[in-house]
């Protein structure tokens, strides 16, 4: 009788045990498959293109600005030598209507910006070191990209970085940093946003978007944009919107077709200096300019209103700089983002101010002046 009852007691214990095991084991799948969904979240970037940042970009005045409707020829396609009016003395006619085939939107040089030399750190000369192998992948990458015999000139800026200083609300008043950088190496591009909100050594939250692609006669194409996001406390998200040609590709993979001249959040700016640097775009007070826009949930026909030309306290001293605001409403958790470009500054953005909702935004403003690379 007491064996029995031992029996059964033993039974149960077994039983229970067993229970216990497989519950474990079930908790620990459950686990892995968390870590596993999140560890795929998290797609590798691609490698980041090399700069040697040597000389501090200081303001100078802007060209003059061009008719409407001009357009140059590219360098590559303008005849060599002196031009048939070269013996009486007269300049070629800048107006001359060129060739269907050679009629290439390629754009004048940039500004001849006052640059100061930056003697290179012992950090970063291995640094680019190190990376020339990633400079001849990008560069092969650029050829077999490339539009045709298009060389990109010095109407694109030379790689350039922008450090801000950061102020926003965020669930109260909130400080930080932000760094932009305009990344070249022949035909290949890549901008990249760093924000971090926060204390350094431990930011509330990070993001970086990024975008990659190929610049063309009609400016920035890009090929993908990253936008990472790693809050304290929480897990780590990447969304990575695709651009395949005609079509694009949003991180839930949803497929949408691309209209031309098709910009993410990271490229827009860059675009939007290159509009206004080559004169495709006309600064005046209550002009738009109408820029396809797409975010990580949604495409849109973005348009910026020019708001006026207004005066910046920068470290270096008061600057002249146009105020484009977007006029897109509805964008839901997509990010809106106004924008301050200074003509003195290669029209490059001196400060950005980024909302997601009335009570959540950070406003950047340059810290210093911006470094650039060689041209």
């Amino acid at each position: 009788m007491a064996a029995g009852r031992l029996s059964r007691r033993t039974s149960a214990a077994l039983a229970g045990l067993a229970l216990a095991v497989l519950t474990l084991h079930g908790l620990v799948l459950d686990e892995m498959a968390a870590q596993r969904a999140a560890w795929q979240e998290v797609r590798p970037m691609p490698p980041r293109l090399a700069a040697a940042f040597v000389r501090t970009l200081k303001p100078s005045a802007p060209p003059p600005p061009r008719p409407a409707g001009t357009v140059d020829t590219p360098a590559h396609a303008r005849p060599q030598g002196p031009g048939p009016d070269a013996a009486q003395g007269a300049a070629p006619s800048a107006s001359a209507p060129e060739p269907a085939a050679s009629a290439v939107a390629a754009a004048p040089p940039a500004p001849a910006a006052s640059v100061a030399p930056v003697t290179p750190t012992a950090a970063t000369e291995p640094a680019a070191a190190a990376s020339q192998p990633r400079v001849a992948a990008a560069s092969a990458a650029s050829a077999a990209s490339a539009p045709g015999d298009f060389q990109p000139g010095p109407e694109w800026p030379a790689s350039t970085r922008l450090d801000y200083k950061l102020r926003g609300n965020y669930r109260g008043a909130v400080t930080g940093r932000a760094r932009v950088e305009w990344l070249r190496e022949g035909h290949r591009y890549q901008v990249h946003l760093e924000v971090a909100v926060g204390p350094g050594f431990a930011p509330l939250i990070a993001r970086t978007m990024s975008s990659e692609g190929v610049l063309t006669p009609q400016g920035i194409q890009p090929e993908r944009f990253d936008e990472d996001t790693r809050v304290l406390l929480a897990a780590r998200r990447r969304l990575t919107l695709q651009f395949l040609g005609q079509e694009l590709v949003f991180p839930n993979g949803r497929r949408e077709g691309a209209p031309a001249g098709v910009q993410d959040a990271a490229s827009q700016f860059v675009q939007l200096t290159w509009l206004f640097l080559t004169g495709r775009e006309t600064l005046a007070a209550g002009r738009e300019v109408r820029l396809p826009l797409a975010l990580p949930r949604k495409l849109y026909a973005w348009r910026y209103v020019i708001e006026g030309e207004e005066t910046l306290d920068t470290p270096m001293g008061p600057l002249a700089a146009w105020h484009l605001r977007p006029l897109v409403e509805n964008t839901g958790s997509d990010l809106r983002a106004e924008v301050w470009l200074a003509p003195s500054l290669q029209y490059l953005p001196v400060r950005l101010m980024i909302r997601q909702d009335e009570q959540t935004w950070i406003d950047l403003m340059l810290q210093s002046a911006p470094l650039q690379a060689a041209p």
